[in-house]
């Protein structure tokens, strides 16, 4: 008989749910808007909704059919004791998420901070599967990271770890919200590559990105370098060369520290697939720590893309169950 697994993508904007295989396929998915601001008990009353909407649409029932729960959401989470301590973007703290879903839904509830579902998501099913240890980069609105030690996710004593996207690359750089200048995201981020990809043009009216974005700024974004650069615009070729270096240079801090067997990287930039890809390899072989080593740290694309945040967050059991 297939059983299945339920993973939750807490987000501030949606509640994702996917049904999930043993093979890590997703069966079939809802999403609902998150409409926030709200109490948190209305937030688990969705959850708990959207998650028996899936089930029942699929002819199956908890009791037989589904193993258990999981749960990615943002903010600073401590699997062992299902608290979310803090979430900043909900405005939620010392919330009891385990216990609350395990009244409000039949099995076993499992949680982990999103960007940590995300990682084990490309760790056992995508671009990192296969491998031991993993880091897992999303260049997203910040960056995004897990770490994946011996097939367990990493977080710290404290479960606020993993935070590489708040690791200084420019000392006294770019003031970042989390309160420190010249975080890695405020330069290797797709929002950085947007936010200097707009003061460029500022500064330089006569170049191809002008005309790609019909003169309005507000069109820019993290895919309008690139596609100039393809076009033979020069000053996007520099702007796309100093993200790449941006970018590598914090590979080059996370490998010297962890010498990952994969380093995964995802979010909407990963897909310009070996446009980025190749030159980052360049340089991080330049760079690296072990760059005379026969064992190197492979730097791959994300593959789940938005399915990791689910098939990570479904998957949580059979971590917590090795």
């Amino acid at each position: 008989m297939k059983r299945y697994t339920l993973g939750v993508d807490l987000g501030g904007t949606n509640i994702a749910v996917g049904l999930v295989d043993e093979a890590y396929h997703i069966i079939d998915h809802l999403s609902r808007k998150t409409n926030l601001p709200r109490p948190e008990s209305e937030v688990e009353q969705s959850i708990a909704e959207i998650c028996r909407e899936l089930v029942e649409r699929n002819h199956l029932s908890f009791e037989q059919d589904i193993l258990w729960t999981g749960i990615g959401t943002p903010g600073s989470v401590n699997p062992n004791t299902g608290i979310i301590e803090f979430n900043a973007n909900f405005g939620y703290w010392d919330w009891h998420l385990t216990d609350a879903m395990e009244k409000l839904l039949p099995g076993k509830v499992y949680i982990e901070n999103d960007a940590n579902a995300a990682a084990y998501g490309e760790y056992i099913a995508g671009g990192a599967r296969g491998s031991r240890s993993a880091v897992v980069i999303t260049l997203g609105t910040g960056i995004g990271s897990g770490i994946i030690l011996d097939g367990k996710i990493f977080s710290g004593f404290n479960s606020a770890g993993a935070e590489i996207g708040h690791t200084v690359i420019e000392m006294d750089g770019r003031p970042c919200m989390c309160g420190r200048k010249g975080c890695w995201e405020k330069y290797a981020s797709a929002r950085a590559l947007e936010e200097d990809t707009r003061a460029a043009l500022e500064a330089h009216k006569d170049n191809i990105m002008w005309k790609m974005v019909d003169g309005d700024l507000k069109k820019v974004n993290a895919k309008t370098a690139f596609d100039a650069m393809r076009a033979g615009d020069t000053l996007a070729t520099e702007l796309v060369e100093q993200f790449v270096r941006y970018v590598a240079c914090g590979l080059i801090n996370v490998i010297n520290i962890f010498q990952p067997e994969i380093i995964c990287i995802g979010g909407g930039v990963s897909r310009e697939g070996e446009t980025l890809m190749a030159p980052l390899r360049k340089l991080v072989d330049e760079e690296d720590f072990a760059r005379n080593s026969n064992h190197r740290t492979k730097i791959v694309a994300a593959e789940l893309h938005n399915d990791a945040g689910i098939i990570g967050a479904a998957s949580l059991g059979r971590q917590n169950n090795k």
